[in-house]
Order: C-alpha cells, then structure tokens, then sequence
C-alpha cells in the first residue's frame, strides 16, 4: 500500500527555523562548494542555516570583497590566463574589485593537501570572489529574511603593510553592512581584536565575536607569555582567570574558540557569566554530537548538512530552507536533492535515521523533478520512502511510503 503526505504539512513541521541553536555555515559551505563564493552561500542557504559565516578584505577602491586570505591564495586561485598563481601572490588591498574579478576561484588546485582534505567541494570553474553587495542581492533573491551574517575581519597586527589599518577596515566594513540593510543581522568577528574595539566604538549595535586559537602559529591568546599578546587589543590574557573573562572584559558579545582548545572548565566558565560560546570550525558528526551534548550555543561547519542531520537525530528543529541558486537554470544537483530527500524522510518516518547501507539514491523524473528514494529502518516505519522534489525551486511535491 501507499501513503501521500502533503508536501505543505511537512515543510511547516519538519523546517521550522530554529533560534536556540546556531548553525554556522563556514565560509557559506566550505565543504560542499568553492569557499567564500555565491554557489557556496546559495548552497548553505538552500540546505538551511541560522548564519553564513564569511571573511572580508577592503580593495584598493575601498570595496568590501569577500575572501579569506590577504593575499590571493594560489591553492584555489587561477590568473588572468588560467593558470594557478604562484605564492606570494597579490594582497587585496593592492587591486581594486574589477582587477580582482579576474581572478577564477571555483576549484581547488588537485595537487595540495588543501584539495585532498576538501574531497566533496563540487568545482565551479569560473567562480568570482564576491563583493558584500553580491552576498546581499543573493540573500534578498532566496528571500531569506532572518539569516544572520557573521562577518570576520581578515587582518593581522604582524601583517600591517598587508591590509588596511584597522580603523579604516573596520569603518569601511561597518558603511557596507549598513548600506547593503545587512547591519542588522551581523555579528563582526576577528582573531585581531584591534578592528573589533573600533566597531564598539563606531556601532555599538553590531556584536562583536571574539575568536580565539591557543595552539599553533596562529595562537592569538598566547597564554603563559611575557605581555600582552598583539591580537587582543592591549589586554594581556594572563591577567584574567580563565579565557571567557578574557572575551568579556573585551566587550564582545559571544565567544568564539576552536572547538579543540574548549575544555569543560572553560565552558563552564562561560556559562558562569553568561557568555554564548559558538565553536569553530567542526566537520565531524561525532564532534558535533558532542558539542550540542555539551550545551554549545552554536557550531561552525563546513558541512551544514551533517550538522543538520546531526540536529535531526537529536530531535532538535532545524533552520528554514530558503532555496536560491547563483547562475540561471535549476537550482537542485542530485547531491542537494538527496540531503532534502533524507532530511523529509527522517523527519516523518525514521527519526533514528535512513540506513546507512540503504543510501538514497536520486534519479531525475523530468527536467522539473528529482525522485529521491531509499529504504527505512525496520525498527521504524520500515519499507521504502520516495520523496519528489521540483528541482527548479526545490519545494517537496509529495512523499510516498511503500510497505
């Protein structure tokens, strides 16, 4: 026998946005598409997140691109004519926006270890980086209302002639928020808690993430050593109990760490003082599992979608979908098809989850429908789930369950 459920229904009960939790996508979905890119946060929000998380730089034209480095990454980067660059390469302050999109983004060189760790990103030859205003007009495109925008600063103290100073970054980032209507969504984040004193100052209404490592060449807390670490804006970490009062006494609203350096102690210190701790960047379900056990008021993830079927399994809502695609033509490829399918099939008949040596398999019915299918465990509603989905808005037709 079968049994039709009403697409509408499931949308309302299954996709609710969730507030108490915040997932992350990393760089849009770092994981899934060319970081930093529109088919990256057109990903992210088609899957659905509480907040795209992505880095900035300012132009020479005093533009706000967004890209992680600053300097053009030669892992991801192809010239003019098509060849990856050679590092070092150009700072972002040295170009302006039109020089810089010239510059090919859309996959990763396949001979760095860059590539092999980032195995599932689809490549998207010919990608541009992205300006803030392109960010916003995709937004506003999806419809998306309440997706929230975590902006980092991408500048270093021990890098000055790199970037532009942290008063003007963090002016010109804060014009860019406000004139795009995003300020009122956005958190401003940064290892160099320099830009984010500045935007206390200047905008007071934005909160600021203080981000923090305490391992590695990149430690910007620098515990245990002799002054002030030149990261945190004059304060000295030693002079503080524990790293949570650290980031409160720098006037930032959420706390930022790497997941690894966050031991239960810190987190209860946190917690003490109401601080919100919103971990980074975490890929593995397991970790995940873990960190939401562990009472975290977010993850960032460069795979939203594990991190929402993490949150399935946990009976925890999950944010809306707001399908939205970068290029013209459909939105749904058979990979994002598949997550829509197991996430409705879970939803309503297998909270345990699909079985895992049952994979969903996604077939095309028409140049308009994917067929999503796959069988349910028996210790739930057993049998096979077929899910339909329009690939051109990717809205839920109907679901069938066969017996």
């Amino acid at each position: 026998m079968s049994r039709t459920i009403a697409a509408a229904g499931l949308l309302v009960a299954g996709l609710a946005p969730a507030f108490a939790f915040d997932l992350q996508g990393h760089r849009g979905a770092r994981g899934l598409e060319p970081e930093n890119t529109l088919p990256a946060f057109a990903r992210a929000l088609t899957l659905g997140v509480d907040t795209l998380e992505f880095d900035t730089g300012i132009t020479a034209d005093g533009q706000v691109l967004i890209a992680h480095d600053r300097r053009l990454n030669a892992e991801i980067t192809k010239g003019p004519d098509g060849q990856y660059l050679v590092a070092p390469a150009a700072t972002v302050r040295s170009l302006s926006l039109a020089e810089l999109k010239r510059y090919d983004v859309g996959a990763l060189r396949s001979d760095t270890n860059y590539a092999k760790t980032f195995g599932e990103q689809k490549p998207r030859p010919g990608t541009r980086m992205p300006s803030l205003a392109e960010l916003a007009a995709l937004v506003a495109k999806s419809g998306n209302t309440t997706v929230r925008f975590n902006v980092e600063t991408k500048l270093s103290p021990l890098a000055a002639d790199e970037t532009v100073d942290p008063e003007t970054f963090a002016a010109t980032l804060i014009k860019a928020l406000r004139d795009t209507g995003l300020a009122p969504r956005a958190t401003i984040q940064s290892f160099d808690w320099r830009t984010l004193k500045v935007v206390q100052r200047l905008a007071p209404e934005i909160p600021t993430v203080c981000l923090t490592i305490g391992r590695g060449n990149g430690d910007n807390v620098q515990l245990g050593r002799p002054g002030p670490s030149p990261w945190l804006a004059g304060l000295d970490a030693d002079d503080f109990p524990s790293v949570p009062a650290l980031v409160k006494a720098a006037g930032c609203a959420v706390w930022s760490p790497f997941f690894r350096d966050m031991d239960d102690a810190a987190l209860a210190a946190a917690k003490a003082i109401r601080l919100p701790v919103v971990v980074w960047t975490v890929n593995e379900p397991a970790d995940m599992a873990s960190l939401i056990d562990r009472q975290v008021d977010g993850i960032i993830t460069d795979y939203p979608d594990r991190l929402r079927e993490v949150m399935r399994g946990k009976q925890m809502p999950v944010p809306a979908r707001t399908p939205v695609t970068s290029h013209s033509g459909p939105i749904l490829d058979a990979e994002t098809a598949v997550a829509i399918g197991r996430e409705i099939a879970m939803a309503t008949y297998s909270p345990e989850g699909i079985r895992r040596q049952e994979p969903l398999s996604a077939r095309r019915r028409s140049d308009d429908v994917w067929i999503v299918e796959g069988y349910l465990p028996p210790n739930t509603a057993g049998g096979t789930v077929q899910v339909e989905i329009d690939a051109k808005d990717s809205t839920v037709i109907r679901v069938i369950h066969y017996q």
